[in-house]
């Protein structure tokens, strides 16, 4: 079909028909179509507790139906969103529609052979909310190119690729990108990388993106895990199919999207991303159990496990985040299995800070991509003691691991900057599609990034 037309449930041609009405009411779902007169009607129902998040989910899941019915272009009649969502601000419900419809038409068919691209198409019938739906299309292709990132093959994207990838993706934009290879790190002691690198056929990077928006705000730094896969090294993971560990690097991922975000956004802000790259594998050249990483700061670590390596990366990209005297920084990783023990699926944990963790906590709450403020508990931060250096890279408890790791990392943050660390393990990917996520990686926390960016900027 060529094109539907997109309407609320209380529209006179459903609520004056009774037989429609009734057909709507007994719909499970928020939507369903309804054929009248040669043309198709989405009709969407009142929404309970409404929400932004619950405007991009109706549009996710608005847009996926369409796609699969091959339908061509769908028109949202003019006063339907704000009947339907009512009470909620009428340019941030076009911007939530636009961008979960975008998020919900995602898919991800580069090894596909079979299977053709198709998308509906949104147009929306009020000149008054057109800037609005435009900035939600910018949201979307940000947290698009985030879950590109994520949901790519280990053998095309790996440390050797990834900064081309992000120097074409930024090309002729106003950033500065700088990429440091391995003889470059050597210099700059970036011992963490040059030791979980080892067993990789692929040498190590780091990338800086560095945007301007504002030279007279704080700086702030975004840390991203680049993990490109992980196997867990010496310590070997163990299942069945671990072929997810590609989006061990969703970290990475994050705040590359954050940054096409605050970009094209033209945020006014100060920021800049600092990136580790590498490849966790075992071979023989690979980082044993037992052995001791001096940092450039001069702290000492002994790696009781291979599998705890990206802390080992992010404290190199910390200690860059002091020499370029970051106010402000923000770490994202998907570091441990113990936060999604602690929060599931649906929500991240942030460290750190703690009334920038609630500011984080209201910006997630508004853009979808939540976190829980979790606690840095000090008795358990003597838990990362050595025997033979100044602290291990793994705790001695069997519990609090996301707690642990977390206080592994502040020892790295500089001594003047504000700091936060998101474990975004349980985030990394949905194991079906619904709403606006599809199935597999969801571009996780390049909204939340940059809008908390955006927010401690003012």
């Amino acid at each position: 079909m060529a094109e539907v037309k997109i309407i609320f449930a209380n529209d006179e041609l459903i609520s004056g028909n009774e037989a429609r009405k009734k057909f709507v009411a007994q719909q499970k779902a928020g939507h369903c179509s309804v054929l009248i007169e040669d043309t198709q009607y989405v009709v969407i129902k009142e929404a309970e507790k409404a929400n932004l998040e619950k405007v991009r989910s109706t549009a996710g899941n608005i847009a996926r139906d369409l796609a699969s019915q091959k339908v061509e272009k769908a028109t949202v009649q003019a006063g339907v969103l704000g009947n339907v969502f009512a009470g909620l601000d009428k340019e941030e419900v076009y911007t939530a529609f636009a961008e979960g419809w975008d998020l919900g038409s995602y898919q991800f068919l580069s090894y596909k052979s079979e299977t053709e691209r198709f998308n509906t198409e949104l147009q929306v019938d009020e000149s008054d909310v057109q800037a609005a739906v435009q900035t939600g299309k910018i949201r979307a292709a940000a947290t698009a190119f985030s879950r590109d990132l994520m949901n790519e093959l280990s053998d095309v994207l790996n440390p050797e690729t990834y900064p081309e990838v992000l120097k074409e993706k930024f090309e002729g934009k106003n950033v500065e990108i700088t990429v440091h290879g391995k003889e470059q790190l050597e210099e700059m002691e970036m011992n963490g990388l040059m030791t979980v690198c080892r067993g990789s056929k692929y040498n190590p990077s780091f990338v800086e993106i560095r945007y301007e928006g504002d030279t007279s705000k704080p700086l702030v730094a975004l840390v991203g895990k680049g993990v490109t896969f992980d196997t867990g090294g010496i310590s070997l993971k163990s299942g069945k199919d671990l072929s997810d560990m590609r989006m061990d690097m969703g970290g990475s991922a994050a705040v590359a999207g954050a940054m096409q975000l605050l970009v094209d956004s033209q945020a006014k802000v100060n920021v800049v991303a600092l990136i580790p790259m590498v490849e966790n594998t075992p071979d023989a050249n690979s980082v044993f159990p037992g052995e001791v990483i001096r940092y450039k700061n001069g702290k000492t670590v002994q790696v009781g496990n291979t599998d705890a390596e990206g802390r080992l990366i992010l404290a190199d990209a910390l200690i860059r985040a002091g020499e370029l005297n970051a106010e402000y920084i923000v770490d994202i990783a998907t570091l441990t299995g113990a936060i999604v023990a602690a929060l599931g699926s649906e929500i991240g944990g942030v460290f750190g800070d703690e009334e920038l963790s609630f500011v984080m906590k209201k910006v997630g709450d508004q853009n979808g991509d939540f976190v829980w403020p979790m606690p840095l508990v000090e008795a358990y931060d003597k838990s990362l003691a050595s025997d033979y250096a100044d602290m291990n890279n793994i705790s001695s408890l069997n519990v609090a691991g996301s707690i642990t790791a977390g206080l592994f990392l502040r020892r790295f943050v500089p001594e003047n900057s504000k700091w936060l660390h998101v474990d975004m393990a349980g985030m990394m990917s949905k194991s079906s599609a619904s709403g606006y996520y599809a199935k597999s990686a969801t571009g996780y926390g390049a909204r939340l990034l940059a809008d908390y960016t955006v927010e401690i900027s003012k």
